[in-house]
């Protein structure tokens, strides 16, 4: 009997299939292809009065926005807890904490303390950044550490005002990061020991609050990075900077860029809006949307997702958006139905989360309107929160659980279909 026909027998035997075994990690900032989505399907598609079954409560993850990390039944984030920033990892299943580790000073400011990037899991190591600029790579198993950075003590860079909040991105045997300065803006580490394998030394721009993102345009595989002034390319070999392009960031710019063919989507707050740069085969950066549809989306950092030929999130001013990808062009919006916030997305559903009360809204992922399907609120929400503060982390969505975090809470929802 062939190997193939001795899988299919075991399968039948157990009742199940080989598909119905996989699993959906959410290894890293927004997900598995840093788009803020994931792959899985089975799950809900509406809620009953008062929104899916909780599952479990956590209520020690301390002071901070860290987002989670989710492999191998294990779920992976940061905050500040006996003003330490802690590097946490708990049972997926059960809320049950099974390991911390210090990074260090807890980072602290007028918009609460802790930390706000999400550690990136890779063959079995955890990769976390602290807003103080420690950066560490554990064993997922224990937490034992392998090696230890730090991006202004080591590297020379310069902490943003609110801290650092980049998630870094494993790719191969690099760890891209963005300590900033003029010693190089970007730094690839060696992802086994934490030493330095290249800096672009092109770019000296004070690092912001963006994550950078991997793209393959025109062929050519490259890192693309968001700063308040411009978005970069540069080359994985040596760090090269490959092209440019003017954004009008100000104050701080914070979400991912998205990525689609040779065609790349930034935008920020505090009125920066958006931008669409088509890039050719000779690295030239073309600007796309006229200047109506540049000062559509201005999402400040709840996370614009792309499905299809849409964009997706929340816009300062405008409320709920779905726009043209191509065109900038306004679909629909939503002003009334739920406030600014983060959003995420799985099996043809958005998830939306209200910053100020909690509120967790499931609708339908479409072009045609904001088509509701189910809501519920957080409950309880934190006593810790800053009265600055806000319900900042995205929704994660994985192996038909979501999870949300109000500072020192994190909850599991169960979201599968029947």
């Amino acid at each position: 009997m062939s190997c193939s026909n001795r899988l299919s027998v075991v399968a039948l035997l157990f009742g199940t299939s080989l598909a119905q075994a996989a699993t959906y990690d959410w290894p890293q900032w927004q997900g598995p292809r840093r788009d803020n989505s994931t792959a899985e399907t089975g799950l809900l598609k509406s809620w009953s009065e008062g929104g899916p079954e909780g599952m479990w409560l956590f209520d020690d993850c301390g002071y901070g926005y860290a987002g989670f990390s989710i492999v191998d039944g294990k779920l992976f984030t940061m905050g500040g807890r006996a003003e330490k920033c802690q590097l946490i990892a708990l049972d997926a299943e059960s809320g049950e904490e099974l390991w911390s580790v210090s990074l260090g000073p807890m980072l602290e400011n007028d918009w609460g303390g802790g930390p706000r990037s999400t550690p990136t899991v890779e063959n079995g190591f955890v990769y976390a950044l602290g807003g103080k600029g420690a950066l560490v790579c554990v064993r997922a198993q224990d937490g034992s550490e392998v090696w230890r950075a730090h991006l202004q003590d080591d590297l020379h860079g310069t902490e943003p005002t609110w801290g650092y909040s980049e998630s870094v991105l494993v790719d191969g045997d690099l760890l891209l990061c963005t300590p900033g300065g003029a010693e190089g803006a970007i730094v690839a580490l060696d992802k086994a020991t934490g030493k330095v394998r290249w800096r672009t030394t092109e770019l000296d721009d004070s690092a912001h609050y963006a994550s950078i993102q991997r793209a393959e345009i025109n062929g050519q595989p490259q890192y693309i990075q968001l700063f308040e002034k411009r978005v970069v390319g540069i080359s994985p070999q040596d760090g090269k900077l490959l092209w440019e392009a003017e954004f009008p960031g100000r104050v701080a710019v914070i979400p991912t860029p998205i990525v689609r063919d040779n065609k790349i989507f930034v935008t920020a707050g505090y009125g920066s809006g958006c931008m669409l740069v088509e890039i050719s085969a000779a690295n030239e950066a073309t600007q796309l949307y006229d200047e109506k549809a540049s000062k559509r989306m201005k999402n400040h950092h709840g996370g614009v997702i792309r499905q299809g030929d849409y964009l997706y999130g929340h816009s300062d001013g405008v409320g709920w958006l779905c726009m043209a990808f191509d065109t900038g062009k306004q679909v629909w919006r939503e002003r009334e139905a739920l406030g600014k916030g983060a959003i995420g997305y799985a099996d043809g559903m958005f998830y939306c989360l209200g910053e100020d009360d909690g509120q967790v809204v499931l609708i339908e992922a479409s072009p045609v309107g904001w088509e509701e399907r189910g809501r519920f609120t957080l409950e309880p929400q934190t006593e810790i929160r800053s009265d600055r503060g806000k319900i900042w982390t995205h929704p994660v969505i994985s192996n038909g659980k979501l999870y949300l975090r109000d500072q020192d809470l994190v909850y599991c929802y169960d979201v599968k279909a029947d």
